[in-house]
């Protein structure tokens, strides 16, 4: 069953399932408020500025995580991704190279475009098209150990 964004399976044996068919319509108002409860409870509104209100954001100072100095670049970026900064919403490729460069780390835009590439190839980070750009965060950990990846 697919309800908006989420997907819900049903397995069992064969009785089982026909039996939770034949509850549908009560096990459907369960599942949509069982995802209600599961929806984030805040909206968060991105600004883009342009012309000089942008450069001035751009020269306010951030707060950034503290990563480990790494000369690996996917470590970097998980390390990122992995605080309480990349948790918090999906990040632009430009945060992360700001968060990098405010850590000591500064890697060529080529090889770290590369490396964002490889991590969603593999399922590590996800990625998907914002008004804003590309975006990149980390991906839950349930669905790596249904692919069958680890760490």
């Amino acid at each position: 069953m697919k309800i908006g964004e989420y997907e819900v399976e049903l397995g069992g044996t064969r009785d089982e399932v026909m039996k939770a068919v034949e509850d549908l319509p009560t096990l459907m108002d369960n599942v949509q408020k069982a995802f209600e409860i599961a929806k984030p409870k805040t909206v968060t509104t991105l600004t883009v500025k342009t012309g000089q209100a942008k450069e001035e954001t751009r020269t306010q100072k951030q707060d950034y995580p503290k990563i480990a100095p790494t000369q690996n670049c996917d470590e970097a970026i998980r390390a990122l991704l992995e605080s309480e900064w990349g948790k918090w919403r999906p990040r632009t490729m430009d945060e992360l190279k700001d968060a990098l460069k405010a850590n000591g780390l500064d890697y060529t835009g080529r090889n770290f475009a590369k490396v964002l590439q490889e991590l969603v190839q593999k399922g590590t980070v996800r990625r998907w098209s914002t008004d804003a750009g590309f975006v990149y965060i980390l991906a839950e950990k349930e669905t790596l150990s249904q692919r069958g990846e680890t760490n």
